[in-house]
């Protein structure tokens, strides 16, 4: 089932929402790392950068406190929940907070994730807010904080994200690829932090044009399988986050539809860390995931691996009862990480 509109029950980017073994932080905005097209997008769709709450998940029995200083050669998960950028949250309460629980069980490597609040977008008849990029601007926001607030090296960093969580996962990481600088004797410039050691995506929604879309294809043949759908509550969260930049952004930017099969799309992915893409064999997003992996595999080659769950649904990560594809995939990660 579907339903439009944003929610804006508690929790949200507004407040950190208390709760038992809930660790929230304050994260400060970081302007400094605006440039190029970024900066123009913020200026098209009146977006600035904001103070938000971020939350960290322990692995069960581990005596780290809030925002520890790392050890040497320790990982870190940072999760990008999904939700179509209109809904769900960072909050350990949330459905897709079984994701990063269920990594941290399985991966021995791995003690601790972290999840930002990033804002979500609103459309009419709702209050107009937050489109492209406000969720970028906050994702680049939580991602200083690992590096240079808590001080993880970034090759320890796994970047993840589901369902619109792996498109914010991909978009972040872009960025971070795409604007490394060479070093300078300026004193004044701080660099922005490099790109992480890992990407996993998971179920990603990788192409918000209706290039993947047809009789024949994943979109319309199994929606009965699964139980997202191509009109209704995915078309609000199209207008909504894309706002003043419109379908045409959905069509050839590459930070909002990688995998678009639009013959304007120019886009490579050199320079991306190694990769993990996760897939349901059933779910509707399942033709442009494996156009972002065969994209993705011209440049990675052997750095980006593929794990498809045949009978998976879209996130099915989030499911417990989804078995035994979750535990099997779960270990897959583990392995991987």
């Amino acid at each position: 089932m579907n339903s439009t509109g944003p929610l804006r029950i508690l929790p949200n980017h507004l407040a950190i929402t208390p709760g038992a073994n809930v660790n929230g932080v304050w994260v400060d905005p970081v302007p400094q790392f605006v440039m190029g097209q970024l900066e123009t997008w913020m200026t098209v769709t009146s977006v600035s950068p904001a103070r938000i709450p971020g939350y960290w998940t322990h692995t069960k029995g581990t005596t780290l406190e809030v925002g520890a200083a790392p050890s040497p050669g320790e990982k870190v998960l940072y999760h990008l929940h999904g939700g179509g950028y209109i809904r769900l949250s960072a909050h350990p309460s949330d459905p897709t907070a079984t994701i990063a629980r269920g990594i941290l069980q399985y991966a021995d490597s791995i003690q601790r994730s972290f999840s930002i609040e990033y804002r979500l977008s609103s459309h009419k008849p709702f209050v107009v807010e937050n489109p492209f990029p406000a969720a970028l601007l906050d994702a680049l926001a939580g991602y200083n904080y690992l590096v240079n607030v808590v001080g993880y090296d970034p090759k320890n960093i796994i970047v993840a994200g589901d369902s619109a969580g792996g498109n914010l996962a991909h978009a972040l990481t872009r960025y971070l690829v795409e604007h490394q600088v060479a070093e300078t004797t300026d004193p004044n410039f701080t660099p922005l932090p490099a790109p992480p050691g890992g990407l996993l995506l998971l179920s990603p929604w990788c192409d918000l044009s209706t290039s993947h879309e047809g009789p024949s294809a994943s979109s319309h043949q199994f929606t009965k399988s699964d139980y997202l759908s191509v009109d209704g509550g995915m078309n609000y969260a199209k207008d909504a986050f894309l706002g003043p930049l419109g379908m045409g952004a959905a069509v050839r930017n590459p930070y909002v539809s990688p995998a678009s099969l639009d013959p304007a799309m120019v886009i490579d992915f050199k320079g991306f860390p190694r990769t993990l893409i996760v897939s349901g064999g059933a779910e509707i997003l399942y033709d442009q995931i494996a156009t972002l992996r065969d994209k993705m595999i011209k440049d990675l080659g052997d750095e980006l691996t593929y794990h498809e769950a045949k009978d998976g649904i879209h996130d099915y990560l989030v499911f417990q009862w989804h078995e035994p594809e979750r535990s099997q995939t779960l270990k897959a990660i583990a392995e991987w990480v």
